[in-house]
């Protein structure tokens, strides 16, 4: 101990004194209602820091219930009865939304194969010369681009 410096002394009674803190502690949830406090720890006072101080930390005091909390009557019971009416009454709602989905999806079909058959699909087809004065107009485009870059 000779050998430490002033900041090696200073931590030292730091630590001691965060050991002293954490012994009171322990003692107080133990229930030892005295704690006693070293001699050769009380004679070393750590010197005072710069600063806010810490805040000092009070015991956690768990209480045990001796008896569990009871519970009141259950509110709101709905019977058997009472829940098999709903369900039906659900489905027959889903039965007559279904149905009419049906109905209107198959008359769609059968109107879209009538015009199908009626109107058979028309292809449209180009000349030989249309298509020639397309390509001749495209390339007359290109020449004049590129005469215009030189």
């Amino acid at each position: 101990m000779i050998n430490l410096t002033s900041s090696q002394l200073r931590q030292a009674a730091d630590l001691q004194d965060k050991i002293e803190a954490l012994q009171t502690e322990l003692d107080q949830l133990i229930g030892n209602s005295a704690a006693v406090v070293p001699a050769a720890v009380a004679s070393i006072a750590a010197p005072k820091k710069r600063g806010r101080p810490r805040k000092e930390v009070a015991p956690v005091v768990v209480k045990q219930s001796p008896e569990p909390a009871k519970r009141g009557p259950k509110k709101g019971g709905m019977s058997a009865a009472g829940r098999a009416a709903i369900a039906a009454a659900q489905k027959a709602r889903w039965a007559k939304v279904k149905s009419a989905t049906k109905a209107t999806i198959a008359e769609q079909v059968t109107s879209a194969m009538e015009v199908a058959e009626t109107k058979p699909s028309k292809k449209r087809k180009m000349s030989a010369a249309g298509k020639a004065a397309i390509a001749a107009a495209a390339k007359a485009r290109w020449a004049k681009f590129r005469a215009g870059k030189k």
